[in-house]
C-alpha cells in the first residue's frame, strides 16, 4: 500500500530545517527494475539540505558509488547488489572509506525465530541468516548497518526490538533501526533496549502524525542525547 508523500526534494528541504539529523533516500523499485537510480535528484537534494545524505537503490558496482557521492551523497547504502556480490562492500570502503558505505538489511522472521535477508526491495528470500550477514557486511568494511524490519514496517506497532538487539549486539558498528515506527516511545525502546544507535522513520513524518522536534524532546526528557 505506498502512497506518494510528495516531491523528495521539498520533504528533504523541510526536514532538514525540522531539525533532522540525518536524511535516507532509498528507491525501493530501483533494483527490481534493474534500472539505476536518479542522479538528477540525488544532486537537487545534496544541494538543498545540509544534514548528512545517505542514498540508495540500483547501486551495483564502485562505479555507481563515485557517481552518487560525486552528485553530492555524504554516504551510500547498498542491499542486493552486496548480497549478491559481498566484495562490493570491501572494494567501496577501500576506495571512499568505511563511512560512506552503509549496507542496507531487509530481514524477515522466520518460523524457526531467526530472520532471513531479503534483496531486490523485499521480494526475494536469499535464505542467509541477518546476524550472520551482519557480522560478514562488518569484516567486510561497511561502516553502518541500515536494519528494516520487513514484519514491522508500516504497521506502526514498534520497532522489531528482538530483531535489532539481536544485530547491535553481534556487530560494533552503528546500527539504524528502520520499520515500525508509531508513537514517541517506539523511538525510546529502539535506542535503549534494542541497542540501535540511531532510529529511522518516513510515514510517521511525511503525514505529520509526529514532528522531529517532539521526538527529541521527548528522547531528551526520556535522557537520551540527541542534537539540538
Amino acid at each position: 500500500n505506498l502512497r506518494d508523500a510528495g516531491d523528495p526534494v521539498e520533504v528533504a528541504r523541510i526536514y532538514d530545517k525540522a531539525g533532522a539529523d540525518e536524511l535516507v533516500f532509498l528507491d525501493i523499485t530501483a533494483s527490481s527494475d534493474a534500472r539505476n537510480i536518479k542522479t538528477e535528484m540525488v544532486r537537487r537534494v545534496a544541494e538543498t539540505v545540509f544534514i548528512p545524505f545517505t542514498v540508495g537503490g540500483g547501486i551495483r558496482s564502485v562505479d555507481d558509488f563515485r557517481m552518487i557521492l560525486r552528485e553530492g551523497a555524504d554516504k551510500v547504502a547498498v542491499n542486493s547488489a552486496a548480497i549478491m556480490n559481498p566484495s562490493l562492500i570491501c572494494e567501496a570502503a577501500e576506495k571512499f572509506g568505511s563511512q560512506c558505505v552503509v549496507v542496507a538489511i531487509d530481514a524477515k522472521r522466520c518460523p524457526d525465530g531467526s530472520w532471513h535477508i531479503f534483496k531486490n526491495g523485499g521480494r526475494i528470500d536469499m535464505g542467509i541468516d541477518a546476524v550472520e550477514w551482519a557480522i560478514q557486511a562488518e569484516k567486510l568494511g561497511a561502516g553502518e548497518i541500515l536494519l528494516t524490519s520487513m514484519d514491522c514496517d508500516g504497521t506502526k506497532s514498534g520497532y522489531d526490538i528482538e530483531l535489532t538487539c539481536a544485530i547491535s549486539d553481534a556487530v560494533s558498528i552503528p546500527v539504524i533501526a528502520s520499520g515500525g515506527a508509531g508513537t514517541l516511545e517506539h523511538f525510546y525502546d529502539a535506542l535503549t533496549e534494542g541497542g540501535a544507535d540511531a532510529a529511522l522513520a518516513a510515514s510517521l513524518f511525511h503525514y505529520k502524525e509526529l514532528e522531529i522536534s517532539q521526538v527529541k524532546d521527548y528522547l531528551a526528557d526520556r535522557g537520551i542525547s540527541v542534537r539540538r
